[in-house]
């Protein structure tokens, strides 16, 4: 091996992800494939280490293995720049209706949690928990449509 090239474990150590991570990106396609020293090694180029930090970073940030492999196809032309626009827009869209969907949970549950704590604080030791209640009469009320 000379100075220029990588074995996968240096990769992964750099790129601070498990050896099978950087096998699985080489084998998606998210890596140009390694060359092979006369051991039979995979030697990687030194700014393989940047890519899989790249690929990482944008998993972090919520895109698919399909979508990164979309924006390490782009070359930095008007046009990939108009697909990368594209492809954040959408991923906003999707964030802001989980983001909807958490604030519409979160108040469902704060409704739940008031309600718990009136019926204890009214009734003590003798309360009907209101969730539960609320829930079984649910459940008994699909039961009948049935």
């Amino acid at each position: 091996m000379d100075g220029s090239t990588l074995q996968i474990g240096e990769v992964a150590s750099r790129s601070e992800v498990s050896i099978d991570t950087v096998r699985y990106y080489e084998r998606r396609k998210l890596l140009p494939r390694a060359s092979r020293s006369t051991g039979g090694f995979r030697l990687f180029l030194p700014e393989t280490v940047e890519r899989v930090r790249f690929i990482k970073h944008a998993q972090e940030m919520g895109l698919s293995l399909e979508e990164i492999t979309q924006l390490l196809a782009t070359h930095g032309g008007a046009a990939e720049c108009q697909k990368v626009r594209d492809l954040l827009r959408s991923k906003l869209t999707e964030l802001d209706g989980r983001m909807k969907k958490m604030r519409d949970f979160r108040r469902t549950l704060t409704h739940h949690l008031t309600a718990c704590e009136r019926e204890l604080k009214q009734h003590g030791d003798a309360a009907a928990c209101p969730v539960v209640v609320e829930i079984t009469a649910s459940q008994a009320a699909k039961k009948k449509k049935l």
